[in-house]
């Protein structure tokens, strides 16, 4: 249950993401204080812990919105450190933010296709994309004209990680897709997250919500002010007491 580390040269065949002992600051403040991770390839990683523990900060780094002060980040078995974000999208990461962050006065088509597929050129593959996450979402198909800042917050939802899912990534970074959600909601998009998993996503999910990830996903971190303190499968650390404790309200 401790946190899992390993040279590079003795990383498993299957990773597609690893970390390196990153280290990230804001002015004097650390926020990521050496963590080592990795996710490999089909899986579902759940990155768990409270406001201001570095959740945020360790998937914005991944998609290269900051920049590390000592580690390597490793994707498909190459380092992406300092690589700019849409490079980091070319490679085939995609990074669905805290907050949504849509286009409010863009349409349900124009935040998916304009914005979420940009780097992409054909338009046969992106109709098709398109079709893929109207299945997923069939409330974005019935309001695909309706400016995105006119839905309610849990079509916004759908709609932010619908963008992301237009760019065909190969890693799916989820941060706190569920805040504000209602009960009935979590469940459906916790469903939907499988769903994108199932259709051959990797996904790395940050989550408050520890019941719904550890639900949902293979394996977990557990990340305390900067530090990743335990880790382990989703079943075991479920039945763990400083978890239970400390997240699930037990």
């Amino acid at each position: 249950m401790r946190q899992s580390w390993r040279p590079i040269w003795e990383r498993m065949s299957t990773e597609m993401l690893y970390l390196s002992e990153i280290a990230v600051s804001y002015g004097k403040s650390r926020a990521l204080r050496g963590i080592t991770l990795e996710v490999a390839e089909n899986e579902v990683v759940g990155l768990l812990g409270a406001n201001g523990a570095g959740k945020s900060t360790t998937l914005r780094t991944v998609s290269g919105l900051e920049t590390p002060n000592r580690g390597d980040i490793l994707f498909m078995g190459e380092s992406i450190r300092g690589l700019s974000p849409n490079k980091i999208v070319e490679r085939g990461i995609s990074h669905c933010p805290e907050g949504r962050r849509i286009f409010q006065d863009l349409s349900v088509y124009e935040n998916l296709v304009m914005m979420g597929a940009y780097l992409r050129s054909n338009k046969h593959e992106i109709m098709e994309s398109l079709e893929y996450v109207y299945d997923l979402f069939p409330r974005l198909k019935e309001k695909s004209k309706q400016k995105g800042g006119t839905l309610s917050g849990g079509e916004q939802q759908m709609l932010a990680i619908g963008r992301a899912v237009m760019s065909k990534p190969k890693l799916l970074l989820l941060d706190e897709p569920t805040l504000g959600l209602a009960p009935s909601a979590v469940r459906d998009l916790a469903r939907r997250i499988r769903e994108i998993h199932d259709a051959g996503v990797t996904v790395l999910l940050v989550e408050q919500n520890a019941g719904m990830a550890l639900s949902i996903s293979d394996r977990a971190y557990i990340l305390e002010v900067g530090k990743i303190t335990l880790s382990g499968d989703s079943k075991d650390l479920i039945q763990h007491d400083q978890v239970k404790k400390a997240y699930l309200g037990m």
